[in-house]
């Protein structure tokens, strides 16, 4: 093999010979610089770098190019080449249309032309996609094999908890014959499903979260029994106090259940994000926060889930549902909130049939052409009905509001208003769910006169409400009457500390009834529901985590 590629394509010769030029001045001695002078020349060209077994680390392409232009070169290029980092190539006149463009393929950044002088504008976007490559590294898709079912609960947790990571994995339906294929190979049927297997050849049935994460090699044990700092929860705010928690000096780590970025991990576009402009996705935010993290030290355990907290001594001890324990001086709780579960009938049934909690992104091509609905009014829903109306026929949100101004940001109303197939049915709700194996179609309820009305549709996604992961500090800590944890001032009462408090000071703002348990993010009572306030009160928790430790 040999060396990684950065492919450059503009229908101008002139500018493609530039581009080149200027790559090939700061990157020759590693890269080779390869450019073409159309879509479908870059195409061929990375065709025959894939048959020779060569490696693309990052692709810059002119937005308008004739018969294929840069978002359409892109989107046929992710699939010779996942991993590639991209970039537009675009004129100051079609800024906004590149911008939109954005949205249809994860475009890393775009630059406009002219760009010199190219070390202040060229260099620093090109030094980024190669960082990033080089961190997300150039795995096959094909490595991991997951074969399983469309209509299969289990199946869908599977595919999800390995998109949510990020571990690229190619996936075969039992009904296909290749995946009847490996299934005999793996000796197992359709009843074992979902059935993964490794690069190695192991294949594994049924398997659990953890038993995937530590098959595909994510972290899930420990390397030291004792730290500076616990995070509980790799969201936003757990994300943001495990990277200023190890930029410090704290030996730190990150504990997650399930995948980093929580809720906001499943979004498909944040565009009110502090420094983003064009906005970024939720899994591009939490790759990078996590990578982070990662570089300045913290160590990340994925699949572990906590059931227990322990005061014991200075020591705060961290359960997990295995029955093994890690302890250390502090710990910042970011557990975050889990989308209130739908109360009609049927849908118990069909979760992960046809009936799904968040974006679900997994399931976005198999909603081609279908008419798919959304309940919820939040950023959220709003976020998804965006995301999907690329993919499905139509896209309707139901509310129970009379609008979404008292919910959703006024740029996100503005977007959708926009979208043709996107529709809001206001005063609404899902009485009933129907089908056998998978979800066929919903009977919705009109609030205010109460009639029904009953459509078919085989997808509904769920974004309604919060509910804080707190069951499990049910007697440990003080929460409110909602579960959510409570700290600071809101701990005294009739200026009296809680109950079993032993320090001579009131609790810090975001300490919890525990000295030296932090609480971050949405978990905490009153908090404000942002991504962006959430990770600034990561970051605030470590600075009163350093208060604390200087008190012992």
């Amino acid at each position: 093999m040999g060396k990684p590629v950065l492919l450059t394509v503009d229908d101008d010769p002139g500018v493609s010979r530039a581009v080149a030029r200027d790559l090939r001045r700061r990157y020759a001695e590693e890269f080779r610089i390869v450019r073409a002078d159309s879509a479908m020349d870059a195409l061929d060209a990375l065709r025959e770098l894939k048959l020779r077994g060569d490696v693309v680390a990052a692709m810059l392409a002119d937005y308008r190019m004739p018969q294929m232009n840069g978002i359409e070169f892109l989107e046929q290029a992710m699939d010779l080449f996942p991993r590639a980092r991209r970039a537009l190539l675009t004129a100051y006149a079609d800024t906004d249309a590149a911008i939109q463009a954005i949205n249809v393929v994860d475009v890393d950044h775009y630059l406009l032309k002219p760009w010199d002088p190219p070390e202040e504008k060229l260099y620093p976007v090109v030094d980024a996609l190669i960082e990033t490559w080089r961190a997300t590294g150039d795995s096959a898709v094909e490595e991991t094999k997951v074969i399983g079912h469309r209509w299969s609960a289990p199946s869908f947790k599977a595919r999800d908890f390995l998109a949510r990571n990020a571990v690229p994995y190619r996936y075969f339906s039992v009904d296909e014959p290749e995946g009847l294929r490996l299934l005999e190979a793996a000796g197992a049927c359709a009843d074992d499903i979902p059935v993964l297997i490794t690069p190695e050849g192991t294949s594994l049935c049924q398997p659990s979260h953890a038993e995937i994460a530590a098959a595909v090699g994510l972290s899930t044990e420990p390397a030291e029994a004792f730290y500076d700092l616990i995070v509980v929860g790799a969201g936003p705010a757990g994300l943001g106090a495990a990277v200023y928690g190890a930029s410090e000096g704290l030996r730190t780590v990150l504990v997650e259940r399930s995948a980093s970025g929580g809720q906001a991990g499943q979004s498909s576009r944040i565009e009110n994000y502090l420094g983003f402009p064009d906005g970024v996705s939720g899994a591009q935010l939490t790759d990078r926060a996590r990578r982070q993290a990662q570089k300045f030290g913290a160590e990340a355990l994925s699949a572990r889930e906590v059931t227990r907290l322990e005061a014991r001594g200075s020591a705060r001890v961290v359960h997990f549902g295995d029955g093994t324990e890690i302890a250390a001086h502090s710990v910042v709780l970011a557990t975050g909130v889990a989308y209130r579960q739908l109360d009609a009938p049927g849908v118990a049934q069909l979760t992960g049939r046809g009936v799904y909690y968040g974006s679900a992104m997994t399931e976005a091509p198999a909603c081609a052409g279908q008419d798919i609905y959304i309940v919820g009014g939040a950023n959220s829903a709003g976020q998804a009905a965006v995301f999907f109306s690329r993919h499905a026929k139509r896209v309707v949100l139901l509310i129970r509001g009379e609008s979404l101004q008292s919910s959703m940001s006024h740029y996100l109303i503005q977007q959708l208003e926009q979208i043709d197939n996107v529709s809001v049915r206001t005063h609404t709700q899902v009485a009933e769910v129907h089908g056998d194996d998978h979800l066929e179609r919903l009977t919705l309820r009109n609030t205010q006169d109460g009639t029904t009305e009953m459509v078919d549709s085989g997808y509904l996604f769920v974004f309604i409400g919060a509910a804080p992961r707190t069951d499990w500090l049910d007697g440990v800590l003080l929460r409110d009457e909602h579960g959510f944890v409570q700290t600071g001032p809101d701990l005294l009462k009739e200026n009296e500390r809680p109950p079993g408090w032993f320090l001579e000071r009131d609790p810090y703002y975001m300490e919890s009834s525990i000295p030296g348990v932090f609480v971050a993010g949405d978990v905490r009572a009153a908090s404000v529901k942002r991504v962006a306030s959430a990770v600034g009160e990561g970051a605030m928790a470590v600075t009163l985590v350093h208060r604390y430790l200087g008190e012992q």
